[in-house]
């Protein structure tokens, strides 16, 4: 303890709220190891040599996302403030690289019809990944000492920040990270002390214009929607391409009942099901075929662990910085979690997002990892004893 607080200061204390989400993602990304390989090969691994590819590299990944959480949280995360506007604008130019069309194939190949990896040969990177996380310390740098965002027009500086990525994204097309920025906004400006209202009026005018995005969304896109149109109102869809996959995810959560199949079962199930995305967008599936309703549950309740973690620890600090950031991450793995499994179970369009830490992909992993990083780091800290609450208006 002594070393301990004479790096992290004499108030640090490892008696923090952030364990929660640390001990939730180990979990979690372990599940997400063991269900790859069930969605990867037919006969379960008698040793760690028989693995399925992609089980080893989420393994793998899982080990360099918590190497690189453990570096965001043993220096004082404030210094990040200094880097944030930097990281995003790197960030926003590796997005408009992948929309460059004079780039090679072999460095950026669309996949699913969406540009958004890049080629590094072992490893592919997904910049759109690491732009959720430079955005939310863009934001909370920028909110933590302003209270323009109080009024009206002073949201427009924030929503620009916002649009920039969002629309870089979009432009892919990746829909569903795209979406995911608006939330994560809207939810640090509340706990920044914009006014309600105002954002209401947004949310208002938003809804009225959102009938115009239609045009601009491509034909796959508008018919996931009126797969699920049709869901809600018994319509029929026959002949439907895009309805196969959220229908064979609807049977194999199904097909797990109350307390799940055994892995043997699982496997040849999942296997003949024929899933496209089984090991990622639709990870889901495959953990309820294993695991049934009662395992779902489980799964559910590890993820309001990691969300309890992180709100907790920004509820403890009174740093503007770091609570905004608690609140960003937390936001975006929520939305993420209520999208993946709003898709699994046909009540939202398949949009492609992955379930945070469970779902197969190195950047995603290590994205999120690094978010528990920063909350880790933000809670090893306790807030000077004399240091007045951040957000504190007089209305």
């Amino acid at each position: 303890m002594t070393l301990f607080r004479r790096y992290f200061g004499p108030d640090a204390s490892l008696l923090t709220p952030a364990w929660l989400s640390v001990g939730a993602a180990a979990i979690l990304t372990l599940l997400g190891a063991y269900c790859i390989d069930v969605a990867s090969q037919l006969e379960a691994p008698s040793s760690a040599a028989e693995l399925a590819p992609r089980t080893m590299k989420h393994l793998v990944f899982m080990g360099v996302g918590m190497v690189a959480a453990l570096g965001i949280a043993l220096p004082d995360y404030r210094r990040w403030r200094l880097a944030a506007w930097p990281i995003l604008g790197g960030c926003i130019l590796l997005l408009i690289f992948l929309l460059v069309p004079i780039v090679p194939s072999w460095l950026v190949a669309p996949r699913n019809g969406v540009r958004g990896w890049i080629d590094l040969g072992p490893i592919d990177l997904q910049p759109s990944e690491l732009t959720k996380l430079a955005f939310v310390l863009c934001a909370a740098e920028y909110l933590r000492v302003r209270q323009n965002h109080r009024t009206l027009l002073g949201l427009v500086p924030p929503a620009i920040v916002a649009a920039i990525p969002t629309g870089l994204i979009f432009l892919q097309p990746d829909l569903g990270t795209a979406m995911l920025f608006v939330p994560v906004l809207f939810a640090m400006l509340l706990a920044a002390g914009a006014r309600a209202r105002h954002l209401l009026l947004v949310c208002v005018l938003a809804a009225l214009a959102a009938p115009a995005a239609w045009p601009a969304l491509k034909p796959y896109q508008r018919q996931r929607i009126v797969d699920v149109y049709r869901d809600f109102t018994g319509s029929p869809r026959a002949g439907s391409p895009t309805a196969e996959q959220p229908q064979t995810a609807r049977m194999l959560l199904g097909a797990g009942q109350t307390w799940g199949l055994s892995d043997s079962r699982t496997r040849a199930v999942v296997r003949s099901s024929r899933l496209p995305e089984r090991h990622n967008d639709m990870i889901f599936a495959v953990y309820s075929a294993r695991f049934g309703f009662v395992g779902g549950l489980a799964m559910l309740a590890l993820y309001a662990l990691w969300l309890a973690g992180a709100l907790l620890t920004g509820a403890r600090t009174r740093d503007g910085f770091g609570r905004l950031v608690c609140v960003g991450v937390a936001t975006f793995i929520f939305c993420q979690i209520a999208i993946n499994l709003g898709m699994v179970v046909g009540i939202l369009p398949v949009i492609g997002i992955t379930l945070p830490f469970v779902s197969y992909g190195g950047s995603s992993l290590v994205s999120v990892w690094l978010m528990t990083g920063f909350v880790m780091a933000i809670g090893l800290r306790k807030p000077p004893p004399f240091s007045s609450p951040a957000f504190q208006f007089e209305d």
